[in-house]
């Protein structure tokens, strides 16, 4: 993404272009982005010959998945519908793994019948459910335990979830008496100890805190594991006064783990491989002037893109046409839903815009579409992919015969 003679493109396509011939709201994603993201994470962790497996909660768009599969690169899925989506795309079911706190028997019944990696249990109940299903097959089932290893990832408070008081994981004592509990089974392979401690996480301390905690159960357990699971949640620059994550440093201390533990590491990125690939393009219906601040009204709202509603999420807004012309006033980016929370952005300051000019939303590639819904009995938008100078639609847009 980047300006050309004050006009927005992506990649070598004008954005003007893109609004004008399918209009907005529209998601816009950028191929090249998206394989250099993929590239990038996997040369950060080469040395490890990790597992990575891309977190299709972030973004389940068909197409998307399929040039994820083409990288190599399998699939973190918390639902018998993103497991099926994931195959769809071609993924193989041996790196497929299954996350979740409430899976039920019809999932993991489908899960077990498509021989995935590995579902990751996260209570003692589903341990049991998983055993009784694999003993009605009479086939061995390979597990995971996702361990809750009570760390703050000082992120935001409604995407962390490795503390006590988080619903996810399996305090040490019931991870302990789990696997004393069912280590002589002959339906359940407990193949993986899992962790995974929040999401957009830009500092790499409460990692090496992970995995010092990993260190010390796996030599409490006595257990051989064949694989950790280190999960996923490394952050963007959203802002760009947000520090870029220290991959080095988080390498080196998985380095260290390894010398002492002979397993093969598994990761589960979803922000960091999709988030900053792509925009939301909205025009602008109104512009209303109060006395306080000047309230910029778009055509996209929180249904199209619900962090910001749902977490207070950052999103930088940018216009698709440049000026010189500043407006100093508090510029508040709304949704046209009747929500107060249905807004973008508050900023001191912005662009003077006019009414039916365009803006693009930046980074909404992770939890964008996926979020999206139809409150209000609004359509779900377009979604476009851009390689180098082609468009591709990679999802039409809903009409609403599609949901009246």
């Amino acid at each position: 993404m980047h300006y050309k003679k004050k006009k927005l493109f992506i990649e070598k396509v004008n954005s003007l272009k893109i609004v004008r011939k399918f209009g907005t709201p529209t998601y816009c994603y950028s191929l090249n982005k998206l394989k250099k993201n993929i590239l990038d994470f996997q040369k950060n962790f080469k040395s490890l010959s990790p597992l990575v497996c891309f977190s299709v909660k972030s973004n389940c768009n068909l197409k998307i998945l399929k040039e994820i599969k083409k990288c190599g690169v399998g699939a973190d899925v918390v639902s018998k519908g993103e497991m099926i989506q994931a195959l769809k795309a071609g993924i193989l079911p041996k790196k497929i793994v299954f996350s979740g706190v409430g899976k039920k028997t019809e999932e993991l019944k489908f899960a077990i019948k498509k021989k995935i990696l590995l579902i990751n249990a996260e209570s003692e109940s589903e341990v049991f459910e998983i055993e009784r299903l694999a003993k009605l097959k009479k086939n061995p089932v390979n597990i995971g335990l996702r361990l809750n290893p009570n760390i703050d990832a000082n992120t935001l408070k409604k995407i962390s979830t490795g503390k006590h008081e988080d619903k996810f994981g399996l305090t040490e004592k019931t991870f302990l008496n789990i696997l004393n509990k069912f280590k002589n089974s002959k339906f359940i392979n407990i193949k993986c100890l899992s962790v995974h401690i929040g999401s957009q996480i830009t500092d790499f301390k409460p990692y090496l805190k992970m995995i010092n905690v990993l260190d010390k159960i796996i030599k409490k357990s006595k257990h051989t594991f064949d694989y950790v699971d280190l999960g996923g949640g490394i952050g963007i620059q959203y802002e760009r006064k947000t520090k870029s994550f220290n991959y080095k440093r988080y390498n080196s201390a998985i380095k260290n783990f390894l010398g002492k533990h002979n397993v093969k590491i598994i990761f589960e990125p979803g922000r960091s491989i999709i988030a900053n690939c792509a925009v939301l393009f909205s025009q602008i219906i109104y512009i209303k002037n109060t006395n306080k601040k000047r309230f910029v009204i778009l055509d996209a709202a929180m249904n199209d893109l619900m962090r910001p509603a749902l977490y207070g999420a950052y999103h930088r807004i940018i216009p698709l046409l440049k000026t010189n012309k500043k407006n100093d006033q508090m510029h508040d980016f709304v949704g046209p839903v009747c929500e107060t929370t249905d807004k973008f952005l508050s900023v001191a300051g912005f662009q003077n815009l006019k009414e039916k000019e365009f803006v693009a939303i930046s980074d909404v590639g992770a939890y964008g579409m996926s979020l999206s819904s139809n409150y209000n009995l609004r359509p779900k938008p377009l979604e476009i992919m851009v390689d180098n100078k082609s468009l591709k639609v990679i999802l039409k847009r809903q009409k609403l015969l599609n949901i009246i």
